[in-house]
């Protein structure tokens, strides 16, 4: 047989990448956790005040760090499932030094407050384009990598990576709908309401799709990969992908619940929200019992603790979200921190663990070798683990203890509690927020070690070898 030649190279560097923005993207976010814990730490400089930083730190660790994940794991995984190598090499790295140059330009472009003031969608036109050009040379090199597979089955994965291209092309083109007035200045093509649902039909499917399902495709390839077993059930796993992608449209406008929006599109949202738990927890049970007849496997592979730990906190997560978009809880919980701590329960929990179990996988395999230190991994998983449950715990209290306050009546019908009163009330939690934040981060700086070591190793032993060859 003609032995495939795959193209590893961007894979390498997309790897090492994502792994750099893990430590990055958190860090900014552990910065700012602590301003608000202590706001004396903006320092009073404009560029580092919260109010810049947290659209830099939710776009570093969705874009800079979940994107090199995607683009990593779906360039390797569509070589190996479909024997076959990339179509266009080059035009995987047109893709990997355009990714990287956007994210420097957000880098410079958010802290000085140029931002279109949207919610995941913040970066101004000139970079909304880029975004789209370097989005469509993945999208092409991935379809046309799978258009001369050698195989003649299209497997699971790549559906949800090509479900999350088609989706996150159009919603990223229609939410940037824009007039641009100056070079870094626009304004929406939509005003008032209609804006806020397109809006939040980006900003929620920007998770069900980009986070969601893109990192679904992660999952099918590398817990059955890491693990060494067929994924439970193939048929459950293509009814979790179409149900998804006919599902996730409709949830953007459980987000605007009690606003301008018709009520009609939030009991829509929400009654839609509520069914979509049976497909998330099918895909999530699929994952886990991958490992029927391997569980004693977590013993000893910390690499399939994170795979199968992330997809505990995904069935935690797509319950929760369900719950908290009825009318009934929502009225407790929108506006607060409970919303935090949602999101950051699928962030942290899910995304970022199941993405570091992938590229330990990676990092093993594209430099031939075992990680340069396995407790290392092992502690990483704690690290992540215990940071994620702090974080979300005190997020889950704090939030709800604002809900609570902020609808409290008195016998005279006047609130119990002032607003500084329920901010007051907040800071230890977000103290406690910020240290999660931090036990965090610095499993993600062991992993960053951890593989930078593992891939001097991998080069010394390579030197050793040829030049023993020699």
């Amino acid at each position: 047989m003609e032995e495939t030649k795959y193209n590893f190279d961007v894979v390498r560097w997309f790897t090492i990448m994502a792994v750099v923005y893990l430590v990055v993207g958190t860090l900014v976010g552990v910065y700012i956790a602590s301003e608000l814990a202590w706001p004396f730490l903006n320092f009073d400089i404009p560029y580092i005040t919260f109010g810049r930083l947290r659209p830099l730190h939710t776009n570093a660790v969705i874009f800079a760090f979940g994107g090199c994940a995607l683009f990593a794991t779906s360039f390797y995984s569509v070589q190996r499932t479909g024997s076959t190598s990339l179509w266009s090499d080059k035009l995987a790295w047109f893709v990997f030094w355009g990714w990287n140059a956007i994210i420097v330009s957000a880098v410079i472009t958010l802290p000085l407050g140029l931002t279109q003031a949207k919610e995941y969608a913040e970066l101004e036109w000139p970079i909304d384009l880029a975004i789209a050009v370097v989005w469509l040379a993945w999208g092409f090199n991935f379809i046309m990598t799978i258009a001369k597979r050698k195989t003649s089955h299209i497997y699971v994965s790549n559906w949800f990576f090509m479900g999350m291209f088609v989706m996150i092309t159009y919603l990223h083109v229609v939410n940037s709908l824009a007039i641009p007035v100056g070079l870094f200045k626009s304004y929406s093509l939509f005003s008032g309401v209609q804006d806020a649902m397109i809006q939040w039909w980006w900003g929620h499917n920007a998770v069900g799709f980009y986070l969601t399902a893109g990192f679904l495709g992660i999952m099918y390839y590398f817990v059955p990969k890491q693990a060494n077993r067929p994924v439970f059930s193939y048929r459950l796993s293509v009814l979790h992908f179409w149900a998804l992608m006919f599902g996730y449209v409709w949830l953007g406008a459980h987000h605007l619940q009690y606003t301008a929006l018709p009520d009609w599109t939030g009991s829509l949202g929400a009654a839609v929200s509520l069914a979509m738990i049976i497909p998330s927890w099918g895909g999530a049970i699929n994952g886990m019992m991958t490992l029927s007849g391997a569980w004693d496997k977590l013993r000893t592979d910390y690499i399939l603790r994170f795979l199968i730990m992330s997809l505990a906190f995904y069935a935690m997560s797509t319950f929760e979200g369900p719950v908290m978009s009825s009318k009934t809880v929502n009225a407790l919980s929108h506006y607060t921190d409970w919303t935090i701590g949602h999101v950051h329960s699928g962030a942290l929990g899910w995304v970022a663990m199941v993405a570091s179990g992938a590229l330990y996988h990676l990092t093993e395999k594209l430099w031939n070798t075992r990680m340069y230190s396995a407790k290392l991994v092992n502690t990483h998983f704690w690290l992540a683990t215990i940071g994620t449950v702090v974080y979300i715990t005190a997020m889950w209290v704090s939030g709800i203890m604002q809900g609570l306050m902020w609808r409290d009546y008195d016998e005279f019908g006047t609130l119990t509690y002032t607003f500084a009163e329920s901010v007051a009330a907040m800071h230890p939690y977000y103290v406690m927020r910020a240290i999660g934040g931090m036990i965090y981060w610095t499993g993600g700086a062991i992993m960053l070690f951890n593989v930078i070591m593992t891939v001097r190793q991998a080069v010394a032993q390579r030197g050793t070898a040829a030049a023993a060859a020699a």
